[in-house]
């Protein structure tokens, strides 16, 4: 009986790259091309690395992008709110790929240079407006607790409706799904992206204080 399923991949060994490379344009069958045909290729000529890797669930890929798509080009919040959102979980989930990605959207819906860098102190840090703290905390709790806070909740809908609500939830487990398949698989950032680092965690800034006290 023939197996309609494609080869498991073989173990990566460490640090020799993707455990699943994008797939190679020469490689693109005709279902390939249909389904990346609508996505717009970087100043390169290239598709994203993101998609080139998806595809190679072609029937997953067909389903995903347009949910993926409504949210981050036809969904209700406002871009600013979106791209807040995204950094945020991007930072939490320690997803390189989606924060250097993601930083050019970020700055094009008008969120600053300094902006962006504090995404990584969280929503606690001096200079924040409520409203984007707020945005940052929900991100947090998402990420750490599964759920809003009656008092988030509460802070969100002061500023967004019924419609909103639901797609500030739905947004950031979006884009956890998706860190979570681009850490696993090792998805490369391509070279015009790789200037946009991942701010390091707020635990490696903390442990490195400790240590340098301690050797005082």
């Amino acid at each position: 009986m023939p197996d309609d399923h494609p080869p498991r991949p073989r173990p990566a060994a460490a640090d020799t790259g993707p455990r699943l490379a994008p797939l190679p344009e020469d490689r693109w069958d005709a279902t390939t091309r249909e389904l990346l045909a609508p996505i717009p290729r970087d100043a390169d000529g290239r598709v994203a690395n993101v998609f080139t890797t998806l595809v190679r669930h072609s029937g997953l890929f067909r389903h995903f992008l347009p949910f993926g798509t409504h949210l981050l080009r036809g969904g209700r919040l406002p871009d600013r709110t979106r791209e807040l959102l995204i950094l945020r979980t991007a930072y939490n989930t320690r997803a390189g790929y989606e924060w250097g990605r993601h930083v050019p959207l970020a700055r094009a819906a008008g969120i600053t240079g300094e902006e962006v860098r504090r995404v990584g102190a969280g929503p606690d840090a001096q200079g924040w407006a409520p409203a984007d703290a707020c945005l940052l905390r929900a991100a947090d709790e998402l990420h750490r607790d599964a759920r809003l806070s009656a008092a988030t909740w509460s802070a969100l809908a002061a500023d967004h409706d019924e419609a909103q609500l639901i797609e500030i939830t739905m947004l950031v487990g979006q884009y956890h799904m998706v860190a979570f398949f681009l850490n696993s698989v090792g998805t490369p950032l391509e070279p015009g992206y790789a200037a946009e680092t991942l701010p390091a965690p707020a635990e490696a800034g903390r442990d490195a204080a400790e240590g340098a006290h301690g050797d005082v």
